[in-house]
């Protein structure tokens, strides 16, 4: 009986260092992603801070008709899928043209550099990006109306002031700051493929296009296919420094640049209503976990479906 138990205990004493270097991570993830959660009431209560938090009288789903009633749900909704999406399509066509372009070269030091040089803008904070963006786009001293309308025959803009630039302004700073990280990943996949392939296709003739086509694009869409999935898993969820940094919370084109998480962060630090602001941020997240669970499904479907073939 002794002997047993100490077998039973040697597989699990195994793996006590593993578990203490996970330790810092489960803490982390404990006290920003869980705690917090303790405080979705909130989004069901006329919060009063005189009264405090537990005291405040509870609202039902006051909270929710309000913001439904109001046309915030359907802009912040709107723009949230509709980014993302776009996002989503652009930045994975660019992101493996880019690889499947790094692939071609072949001398190591020119790789890596162009590697660094499109990797570098996702290391930059998007405080940084948004006075970058603000040192283009300013009406007094922007270089595009400074340097570059004046160019092309074209009158200053005020770009702050105007909607109609901004989705195209926003996908542009997106992809040029995301785009080098999808591509690493990318290009790691491309470089994992035999290059036996690539051989006899050249015996038989084929071109470059050719071998894109029928070798690269089909041995890394399971890669594809799994970063599109989780993209979609994310698609309620967006970045707050791209869309509250880079417009510099002007209100003028908030039409057009609010999303969920900047509404939510308004709702609170700007407006004082708590309530509203976790209405909306447990909108974001109930149906944020929905994409997330369909995702997860579709990829485990489509998994099984390959381990058959």
């Amino acid at each position: 009986m002794k002997l047993h138990i100490n077998r039973a205990r040697k597989p699990f004493s195994k793996y006590i260092p593993l578990m203490v270097l996970m330790l810092p991570g489960l803490a982390y993830l404990l006290i920003n992603n869980y705690l917090p959660m303790l405080g979705i009431f909130i989004a069901f209560k006329n919060v009063n801070f005189t009264q405090g938090i537990l005291g405040s009288d509870w609202a039902g789903f006051k909270n929710f008709e309000y913001l439904f009633k109001t046309s915030d749900a359907y802009i912040i909704t709107r723009n949230t899928i509709l980014y993302n999406a776009v996002f989503m399509i652009l930045g994975t066509i660019l992101a493996i043209t880019f690889a499947i372009l790094l692939n071609e070269i072949t001398k190591k030091i020119a790789s890596r550099f162009f590697q660094s040089i499109i990797v570098l803008p996702h290391l930059i904070s998007f405080v940084v990006v948004g006075y970058l963006a603000y040192a283009a786009f300013s009406m007094d001293t922007g270089f595009m109306n400074k340097t570059i309308l004046p160019m092309l025959g074209i009158g200053e803009i005020s770009w702050y002031t105007e909607p109609k630039y901004w989705p195209y302004i926003l996908t542009l700073v997106h992809l040029w700051k995301s785009i080098g990280f999808s591509c690493i990943v990318y290009l790691a996949s491309i470089i994992s493929i035999d290059s036996e392939y690539y051989e006899a296709a050249t015996l038989d003739g084929a071109s470059k296009w050719a071998q894109i086509r029928r070798i690269t694009i089909p041995l890394i869409t399971p890669v594809i296919v799994m970063l599109t999935l989780l993209g979609i898993g994310r698609m309620f969820y967006s970045d707050f420094g791209l869309f509250y940094q880079v417009p510099m919370s002007s209100g003028a084109i908030s039409d057009t640049t609010s999303v969920i998480d900047t509404y939510v962060y308004r709702g609170l630090m700007v407006t004082g209503d708590m309530g509203m602001a976790s209405a909306a941020g447990v909108y974001q997240s109930i149906v944020g976990f929905i994409l997330v669970l369909a995702a997860n499904y579709i990829v485990r479907k489509i998994n099984r479906e390959n381990a058959l073939f």
